[in-house]
């Protein structure tokens, strides 16, 4: 599926006021962030860190729900998903040929 066509589908899906645009969705994906961590937390604590298949679905359910909340942060502030997820690749792109994958700092 193509990021722009989620994106729209992700907005037809979803139902909060516009007083609470942008707050609404950067709120639900930090918990959904949380609920990754939390699956994450118990497959090493439990598991051994072995991913079944059966805990790769919960994972991934989970992800999804991260995705529906990136999509409406970027259409409420009018980004399309196709252009923030090229950005991120292209800086990614910069940062490994100028040897700058590592380190801190959101401009390296």
């Amino acid at each position: 599926m193509d990021m722009q066509d989620y994106q729209q589908s992700a907005i037809e899906t979803a139902i909060y006021p516009d007083s609470a645009k942008i707050l609404y969705p950067t709120l639900g994906l930090v918990g959904e962030a949380g609920e990754v961590a939390e699956k994450v937390k118990k497959v090493i604590r439990d598991e051994g860190g072995v991913f079944t298949e059966e805990k790769k679905v919960e994972l991934a359910k989970e992800l999804g729900d991260v995705l529906w909340y990136i999509a409406n942060i970027a259409s409420d502030i009018d980004i399309d998903m196709n252009l923030i997820a090229t950005m991120n690749l292209d800086k990614l792109a910069s940062r490994a040929e100028r040897n700058q994958l590592t380190g801190s700092g959101d401009n390296r």
